[in-house]
């Protein structure tokens, strides 16, 4: 008869992401088949190992922060941008995140790494819309703004950066209130954002639960600055659901362009950022340098 440790690997090893699991030491215990496919590195030459230098972003902090509060969790869904160098030599860009695995105490008994090619490094990394038309559509003209501002940009234009922001309380608020409350509470903050842009700047949706920012402030400091102002800003909201006051505060990821970036490495610095910022416990701003 077959065993539960052979159907759980079956399953993870049926899966299109590269999947790795990791003990409470760090030591690889499991590393799937489409894990060897992506990077090049067998199971049996990594079983009973640490994750090789070559594999090593795997495991940077914001793609999970060793620092998590024993009893939180990741963002759902959110990932980071790594690059993995393969067993051939050459770089792999890749899409990861990591969960950390828990007994029924609530000791930690290892992570599980989940993984997949980025596609490609030119697509515009954005938030999820869910079923939302008016995101969808927010997102489509923010797009639009974007390229032409970094097209002047690229071009000798004025300086060019911009701020992902997400509302830390969107998760549970539509998980304890419902879409409706969730939808409400994003008006609000972003009618309170709009108060605190320079004449030049743009704000849009950028997913369900996120904003974008197009701003023209002309160095990384000075753009942390003004993302600082705009958080307090958000904490300014008086948002209200049936009478029910909710203290609302806001991550933030802000990067600047340099010459030689793409539109889509700007864009991933600013969420690599902004994942920080969550990672950091919320009501944070976190910025990416340049390569």
């Amino acid at each position: 008869m077959t065993d539960r440790t052979e159907l759980l690997e079956a399953a993870l090893d049926s899966l299109p992401d590269g999947v790795a699991l990791l003990g409470a030491e760090g030591l690889v215990v499991f590393w799937s088949q489409a894990a060897e496919a992506i990077t090049g590195h067998a199971c049996a030459e990594l079983l009973a190992r640490p994750i090789p230098e070559a594999l090593e972003p795997l495991l940077r902090n914001d793609v999970c922060p060793s620092e998590l509060d024993r009893d939180s969790e990741p963002p759902p869904g959110r990932g980071a941008i790594v690059h993995l160098r393969h067993k051939l030599g050459h770089d792999v860009p890749a899409i990861a995140r990591i969960t950390a695995l828990q007994d029924g105490l609530g000791n930690r008994i290892g992570k599980l790494v989940v993984f997949h090619p980025a596609e490609s490094l030119d697509a515009l990394p954005h938030g999820e819309t869910g079923e939302s038309s008016s995101v969808a559509a927010s997102q489509a003209d923010m797009e639009d703004r974007l390229a032409a501002e970094f097209e002047d940009f690229s071009r000798g234009g004025p300086p060019f950066g911009v701020l992902w922001i997400t509302i830390d309380q969107a998760h549970e608020l539509r998980k304890t209130h419902g879409a409706g409350a969730c939808e409400a509470m994003f008006e609000k903050v972003q009618r309170t954002l709009a108060h605190g842009l320079r004449p030049a700047e743009e704000l849009g949706r950028w997913g369900e639960d996120e904003f974008l920012v197009v701003s023209h402030e002309r160095t990384p400091e000075m753009l942390a600055a003004h993302a600082q102002m705009l958080a307090g800003l958000a904490r300014t909201a008086d948002f209200r659901w049936w009478g029910d006051r909710v203290s609302l505060t806001v991550s933030i990821g802000a990067a600047q362009a340099d010459q030689g970036d793409t539109l889509a490495q700007l864009l991933l610095r600013a969420q690599s950022a902004m994942i920080s910022s969550i990672h950091a416990g919320g009501n944070h701003i976190s910025s990416v340098p340049g390569e």
